[in-house]
């Protein structure tokens, strides 16, 4: 099983202590709720809070072992893993899961200028960029510098970049009305670029039209079919003009990781592999792909889109037909949506269950609700409710620690020792 995430962990806990041995293969030592990312990045969490080590999750089944190694590719005719060290790994049945990145559509070039949001180790590189630009703005001599160190652009209106434009507003305007003498409100600018119509295009207008209203009331500036076309170090040209900005942060589309090449397939759009109805990937008897790897048509016609949701309830079917008898096919997948939902800011939220939609306070609440449920066991849940009910009622920020002696792409807040990273992004 290749990749530990949303569904290559819910599969291997279907497996767990069945009659087969079962290995988990993730070029990183731990799993990440993603969903929660953002809130690392904005200091609101650390790593530690919605990260756990992989080996950890499943050290209650016995049938089951964590290597941790990047796999460069697959050998289908010898059924083997084929791993960056030279080492290889045999197969039966083969689970590719290895998730999503941002894409750049041919500017990978800007990736090191303006980071997304996939990783620990980028959800840092964004908090350190951003603690560190109001350091420096507290220091600058002009208010035009200033400015320009407390402008972020968030590039992508999709909820990832709503969350982190939200987020950033609620974060920099607590910070200069608290703790900085030589900052003024006005000087802090967040901008939200979306080459589309309008943010949050996968929701109902009315939705979209809620959102932008309360950024708005943030002082958040949502610019709607406008391009970036160039990013340097100092800023971004936005539709022909160019921006200062302290902080750029990507968040405008993903595709899947290249793991169709390691097939020889040419994959759909984003790099996706496609798979029948029992997430078999097509041209193969025993080799599967799962969640933002996999392309399946759903119930609408359209390819099942890359959410959380899709990959765990993928991962949890193919489990329990691994655990029976993989050869005899069985009822197809069917996904079950249970709602699309992006978080505004304090007290603001959306949700799209289909059919009904809800917006505001009480979207907040259940948005909340469903991602303390989602996370990995008790004690993260635990957690990060504590810190959430603590920061709603004084509005603190507890994870706002740049490490002097970390470099200049590292902020450690309290970060659990166990979490490591391979270098890799």
């Amino acid at each position: 099983m290749v990749g530990g995430g949303f569904a290559g962990l819910a599969c291997a806990r279907e497996l767990g202590n069945a009659d087969v041995d079962c290995v988990v293969v993730d070029r990183r030592n731990h799993n990440l709720f993603q969903p929660l990312l953002y809130q690392v990045a904005t200091a609101a969490l650390s790593p530690a809070d919605i990260a756990e080590p992989i080996r950890k999750t499943l050290a209650g089944y016995r049938n089951i072992e964590m290597i941790m190694a990047e796999v460069v590719g697959v050998d289908t005719s010898k059924r083997r893993v084929l791993l960056a060290d030279g080492a290889d790994i045999p197969y039966d049945q083969l689970v590719i899961a290895t998730g999503s990145e941002y894409n750049y559509f041919g500017h990978d070039e800007w990736q090191a200028l303006a980071p997304g949001l996939k990783t620990i180790h980028e959800a840092r590189e964004i908090r350190h960029r951003l603690l560190l630009a109001f350091e420096k703005a507290e220091r600058a001599d002009s208010p035009a510098e200033k400015q320009a160190l407390l402008t972020s652009i968030i590039i992508g209106g999709g909820p990832t970049g709503v969350e982190m434009a939200g987020a950033i507003s609620e974060l920099g305007r607590f910070m200069i009305s608290k703790d900085f003498r030589n900052l003024q409100p006005d000087h802090l600018r967040v901008l939200l670029v979306e080459a589309g119509p309008r943010i949050l295009g996968a929701f109902p207008e009315h939705l979209s039209e809620y959102a932008t209203r309360y950024l708005e009331k943030i002082g958040v500036e949502v610019r709607t079919g406008s391009r970036v076309v160039e990013i340097t170090k100092d800023g971004a040209n936005i539709g022909g003009t160019f921006v200062l900005a302290g902080s750029i942060i990507w968040g405008a589309g993903v595709k899947a990781s290249p793991a169709h090449r390691w097939l020889g397939l040419s994959g759909t759009a984003g790099n996706r592999i496609p798979v029948d109805d029992q997430l078999r990937v097509q041209g193969f008897e025993d080799v599967y792909a799962l969640g933002d790897t996999a392309a399946l048509i759903g119930t609408d016609g359209k390819p099942l889109p890359a959410l959380a949701q899709v990959a765990k309830q993928q991962g949890i079917y193919l489990g329990r037909r691994l655990r029976k008898e993989p050869a005899i096919r069985g009822p197809g997948f069917v996904f079950r949506n249970r709602g699309n939902t992006a978080v505004i800011g304090r007290n603001a939220a959306v949700f799209d269950f289909g059919r009904w939609t809800l917006k505001g306070r009480l979207a907040w609440l259940l948005w909340a609700i469903v991602h303390v449920y989602l996370l990995i066991n008790f004690e993260k849940r635990l957690l990060v409710s504590i810190q959430w009910i603590w920061r709603y009622l004084t509005r603190q920020r507890g994870a706002r620690i740049i490490d002097e002696s970390a470099g200049p792409t590292a902020a450690l807040a309290s970060d659990d020792s166990r979490l490591t990273h391979s270098g890799q992004t």
